[in-house]
């Protein structure tokens, strides 16, 4: 039965990205909202909205039950969950099923292999995907530890199975740092997602984090729409997003995303999800992780194949056919820039506050998705992303000439945002070399 109408579990720029797209598809929409974002733009836009609770997330945006109620009561027959809060709880995904509804993303069992990173990385060792050396699942004590990294050699990399955002991860570079390195990333992965299971593999040195967009259709067919380069990052927290990686050549691009389609087929996945890879300096990639959503960065990728991601979503979750990998054509370049309300003089310190100007730049080849606008407050309690700044065009160099511009005609007053940090990056020449790593940030000054 066609989806008629779609509650989205979510708020913001990706809230209303959904909205958009399910309009242009004749699908109705029900927006659920805290009582800190009663006057957002996917309340106003949605057809029909209702109040989960007070502004804190555990009250309201991460309440299953009451999102649950919200879609019993307007009569959805779907809920998609966006990127953050629920979109990867598998508890959730199964309780939409146990109530009807269409939960648009993986099974359960999908989003609880990929969740678990020591469980996802056998997963990929069966499916015949790149791994970096380690642990063979999780590394429960002290001893364990010594013994696995003598064997193993250093530097390495402590990680929390459950883990994500940089959290439960720790690199150790001397025996002497082993131990507290293992008991600060279990305490820290107990806190942070109430699991202190940790693994161990080989650090990769100056890698770069590329990733490969895939979607399947549950039937065992999955396609991928190419790369992204994620390796302008500040502590494991993306800033810039592009594609086609300025490290990948076509060679290189097939195996990645013949790799990536392997692991999604070994989960027999449904929907969008993400494959996430270390690249080294000689060219050999390594699996880190599954994200078993739509990404924030996933605007490039449209823009660079011209398809809407979030259509596809919900055709797959209709039970239609996904295109067949031969139909997918990649031209030109996109860049994203995350503009958040952080201040970059102050080591990125959070800018909440009302806006009071709130002007975005146009033209062709230039894309914002926002969910802000002059006089929106932006409130304390979540995520400072406030828009997406993408650009396309023919090559890598005049993409960047385009975003420049772009940045230069946003106008954001009120608040503090990333916009000059942007700025700066357009114009460093190590970025426009396209000669970069994750360590980018590390010899990076704002002037």
């Amino acid at each position: 039965m066609a989806i008629k109408k779609v509650l989205i579990a979510n708020r913001g720029e990706i809230a209303l990205r959904v909205i958009r797209t399910c309009a242009e598809m004749g699908i109705k929409t029900v927006a659920v909202f805290s009582t800190a974002d009663r006057e957002s733009l996917p309340v106003r836009f949605a057809d029909e909205a209702v109040c989960i609770g007070p502004p804190a997330s555990k009250e309201s945006y991460l309440r299953i039950d009451r999102i649950i109620s919200a879609a019993e009561v307007t009569g959805a027959d779907a809920i998609h969950p966006g990127y953050g809060f629920l979109s990867e709880n598998s508890e959730f995904s199964a309780i939409c099923s146990d109530h009807g509804l269409k939960f648009i993303g993986p099974s359960p069992e999908s989003i609880d292999l990929m969740g678990n990173k020591s469980k996802a990385k056998e997963t990929m060792i069966k499916a015949g995907v790149p791994v970096v050396p380690g642990s063979e699942g999780v590394v429960a004590t002290e001893a364990q530890a010594l013994s696995l990294a003598r064997e193993m050699g250093y530097p390495l990399m402590i990680k929390a199975s459950a883990g994500g955002g940089g959290r439960g991860m720790r690199p150790v570079f001397a025996e002497a740092d082993l131990l507290k390195a293992f008991n600060t990333a279990r305490q820290e992965a107990e806190g942070a997602f109430g699991n202190g299971d940790v693994y161990m593999e080989k650090l990769v040195q100056n890698p770069r984090h590329v990733e490969v967009q895939i979607m399947g259709d549950g039937k065992g067919n999955v396609i991928h729409l190419g790369e992204r380069d994620c390796s302008i990052q500040r502590r494991h927290q993306k800033l810039v997003e592009e594609t086609p990686s300025p490290a990948v050549n076509e060679d290189l691009r097939q195996r990645m995303g013949e790799a990536a389609c392997r692991a999604a087929r070994s989960l027999n996945y449904e929907g969008a999800g993400t494959v996430e890879f270390l690249l080294d300096a000689s060219g050999e990639f390594y699996f880190m992780e599954m994200n078993t959503r739509i990404q924030v960065e996933h605007t490039v990728t449209e823009e660079i194949s011209d398809i809407d991601l979030i259509e596809l979503q919900l055709r797959v979750a209709n039970g239609e056919n996904i295109p067949l990998q031969d139909q997918i054509v990649l031209n030109g370049h996109s860049i994203q820039c995350r503009i958040n309300a952080e201040d970059p003089y102050r080591d990125f310190r959070p800018s909440p506050g009302k806006i009071t100007v709130f002007h975005t730049p146009k033209g062709h080849g230039v894309r914002v998705d926002t969910h802000a606008s002059a006089g929106y407050v932006i409130p304390p309690y979540y995520d400072s992303m406030i828009a997406k700044l993408i650009v396309k065009a023919r090559t890598r160099e005049l993409a960047i000439a385009k975003m420049r511009r772009a940045l230069n005609e946003f106008v954001v007053e009120g608040v503090k945002t990333t916009i000059p940090f942007h700025r700066q990056l357009m114009e460093d020449e190590r970025f426009i070399s396209g000669k970069f790593d994750t360590g980018f940030m590390s010899g990076f000054t704002l002037r």
